[in-house]
């Protein structure tokens, strides 16, 4: 069992995400379409694994996710993005998953995560 932290600007697709994590083990999750939400949230409650988008409406996911790291410590993360070459700044452990993400890569990176834990 796992609380995500889903970063994403577009709720079909952070619910889409949620959906598929469900299924595989996630039971709680906190959402956050920007870097300063994102970092509330996992402040609030400190996630097992967050999913992040790279480009958002309002900030850089992994300017978001150093953040997050800096002031809760290391989460593993899945970047799920359109523009995977800009996730040069990620922070370790971390996947990165181009949209449209396949959902068997994603269920695999998030039960690695979840049994690293």
């Amino acid at each position: 069992m796992a609380h995500v932290l889903i970063i994403e600007d577009e709720i079909l697709i952070a619910l889409d995400l949620a959906e598929q994590l469900e299924d595989h083990g996630a039971f709680s999750f906190a959402f956050a379409s920007s870097e300063e939400r994102a970092l509330a949230a996992a402040k609030e409650r400190r996630p097992d694994v967050i999913t992040c988008d790279v480009t958002l409406a309002q900030g850089f996911g992994p300017r978001a996710i150093k953040a997050i790291h800096e002031e809760v410590g290391p989460i593993p993360t899945i970047f799920v993005t359109g523009t995977p070459d800009d996730t040069l700044m990620a922070y370790q452990p971390c996947v990165i998953l181009h949209k449209p993400v396949d959902q068997t890569a994603l269920v695999e990176a998030f039960r690695t995560f979840k049994r690293a834990r």
